[in-house]
Formats: structure tokens, sequence, C-alpha cells
């Protein structure tokens, strides 16, 4: 039967893992250290934790990167908090000033298709965190979930544009199990989840699913079960069983490199 607790963590065996990796990729690459773009989000927040620990305060740089009356204030300051509390070096930087000149500039803008300029934004943060990153010698720390990674809910090129994923392999509730071992800030924890496009949006609201429903759908997925053996294992309609298995299809593109004709003639 499928349930959360059947994908419960052992916290200190993941976070040791994850702090290895993280340290191993950074100096393998002969690198300086990592830049995590901060949210004040639980996701944001856990990866930031994570590579602070692996290499060191000294070696992260953190960005936060608010747009003004569209990012809550409460936002900032759990970021702040979060990086006092880590001793983390956190830079600023308002993307508003970049923003307004899009929507001057971009002949296809419509104010009305929010998503498709929240993906901008998304790959505006992208373009600073690699500023950052070249300039300091150091890899971009990427902080997607497994279940926005399956579901395809992050930005391509945005968001999904990093040098490392180190929680990508957890689903969201997993993810939260974590930031309580870390020690995360309970306002961060329990704090409704968003992607910050546009004020008062939340990621359940858009993706039309609780994440524990979402996550547990997930694991059935991982797992090899069908749709209907979901279904009726969660007692759920199978049309949104049906519907996460849909998305995890349209959005496997996002998940890959891009696909290359081979037009050469192999030697074999």
């Amino acid at each position: 039967m499928l349930t959360l607790s059947s994908m419960t963590l052992k916290c200190t065996e993941i976070t040791q893992k994850i702090e290895e990796f993280i340290s191993e990729q950074v100096d393998n690459a002969g690198l300086y250290g990592a830049v995590v773009a901060v949210s004040g989000g639980i996701d944001s927040a856990v990866t930031l934790s994570l590579t602070a620990r692996a290499l060191g305060p000294e070696r992260v740089r953190a960005v936060t990167m608010p747009e003004r009356d569209i990012t809550p204030k409460r936002d900032i300051t759990d970021v702040m908090q979060l990086v006092t509390s880590l001793n983390v070096t956190c830079d600023t930087v308002e993307i508003t000033p970049v923003m307004d000149v899009m929507r001057e500039i971009l002949p296809l803008y419509d104010a009305s298709r929010r998503v498709e300029f929240g993906n901008l934004k998304a790959r505006t943060r992208m373009i600073f965190s690699y500023h950052y990153a070249n300039s300091l010698n150091s890899m971009v720390m990427g902080s997607s979930n497994r279940t926005e990674w399956l579901t395809g809910y992050f930005t391509k090129h945005g968001d999904g544009g990093v040098d490392l994923m180190p929680i990508a392999d957890l689903y969201k509730n997993q993810v939260k199990q974590l930031a309580k071992y870390l020690e995360v800030p309970e306002n961060i924890i329990k704090k409704p989840p968003s992607a910050g496009f546009w004020r008062g949006q939340t990621d359940e609201g858009e993706l039309g699913i609780s994440y524990d429903t979402l996550d547990i759908i997930l694991y059935g997925v991982d797992s090899g079960m069908t749709a209907d053996e979901i279904s009726e294992d969660l007692k759920l309609e199978r049309a949104v069983v049906q519907g996460v298995f849909d998305r995890v299809r349209r959005n496997e593109h996002k998940r890959r490199l891009p696909l290359i004709l081979r037009l050469r003639k192999s030697h074999s």
C-alpha cells in the first residue's frame, strides 16, 4: 500500500551522501565554491544548508533576487535569517529593472500570460547566478526536488539551468523531513511553497493537487505501478492519477539534454 511513511528518510545517511556529492563535484571541477539562489522557500533553504555544510560557509555565496511589489517581504526576512544562522554571505539583487525593460521591449509580451513571463524571471535569475559563479570560480547549485523534476514544475534554462541538483532525487515531503533534520527555521518549513511568479501564487494552487497526494502518486510511478493500480490503492479518481502520468510524459524534454540528430556515418 502506498503511504507517505514509506518515503521516510534516514536523514543522517542522506545528508552525508549529499554533502560528499557536493564536495567531490566542486573539488573535481577545480572550482573554489558554490553559488545558491535563495528565495525564502524550503528547497533553496535545504540546498543552501547542505552546501554550506559540505564546503564550509566561506566557500558559499547566497544570492537572493526579489522583485519589487511581487516578492513578499516575509521571504526576504526569512532569507536573511537563514544566511545569518549559516554564517553565509548573501547578496541581494533586485530584478525589477530588468523585468520592466523586458515588458517594454518584448514584442509578444502579454500581461495576462503570467506563466510565460514568470519563466523569464526564472531565466533572469539564472543569468545572475552564473554571473556570480563565473566571477567567484564557483558552481551553481540547483534546488529542484524530485516532485518538481518529474512533473516539469521548473523553468527550462531557468531554475533548471544549474550545474548540480543535490536534492533532485528527493520528493517534496522528503525535503521537508531533511529541513527539520537540518534545523531550517520553522517559518520556512511551514510556508506554502511558491515559485513567486506573481503575488499570491502557490505551487499547489497552480498544480491543482496537494504535494502529499502528488508525492505518493509519483512514488507509485517510480515503483512501476500503473495508473489503475495507483488509483485503486489510493482510492483516487483515475483521471487525477492519469493526469500526473501525462504530465510526467509531456515534460520529459525538460529532463534531458537537447537531442542530437546523428548524421555522420558510423565507423564500425
